[in-house]
């Protein structure tokens, strides 16, 4: 058993642990620091298992990326794709629906472009979802290319 991170051996319960607390191997100093990012934070247990999931697919994604205006769960800076978890999908207010437009457009005007992608498609759907991410960045690569 390896740490998703670092690839260091791990042991045994420090797999367990890393596995029940958060859902992916981590070495004891990867998963104190993954912790102290949800911490700080208050970033979705999601955006974690994404994150590994993206690093596997051989993606270089950063985790709490500061975009200027406020931290954004998952960033993919080499084709400026900003990936917000959005937790509370079903409960989306007009307030939270025009402040997550007023986000997107912040991005935008940076050059970046900001995707929500519900939890419930990382948390039932992660291999399908990191699928149609990698074809997002694909079509960004192009657009990049072309410019």
């Amino acid at each position: 058993m390896t740490c998703k991170d670092c690839g260091k051996d791990i042991d045994p319960q420090q797999f367990k642990d890393s596995k029940e607390s958060l859902g992916v191997a981590l070495c004891e100093r990867h998963t104190r620091l993954i912790k102290k990012v949800i911490l700080d934070n208050n970033t979705p247990i999601d955006a974690i298992h994404l994150f590994y999931a993206l690093k596997d697919a051989g993606v270089y994604p950063m985790l709490e990326w500061w975009d200027g205006k406020k931290s954004v769960d998952i960033a993919i800076s080499r084709v400026k794709l900003n990936i917000e978890i959005d937790e509370n999908y079903n409960m989306i207010t007009h307030e939270q629906a025009i402040n997550d437009l007023e986000d997107a457009m912040h991005s935008f005007k940076n050059g970046f472009t900001t995707i929500r992608i519900p939890h419930l498609a990382i948390k039932y759907y992660l291999d399908e979802t990191v699928e149609n991410i990698l074809g997002i960045i694909s079509g960004l690569k192009a657009n990049i290319k072309a410019i």
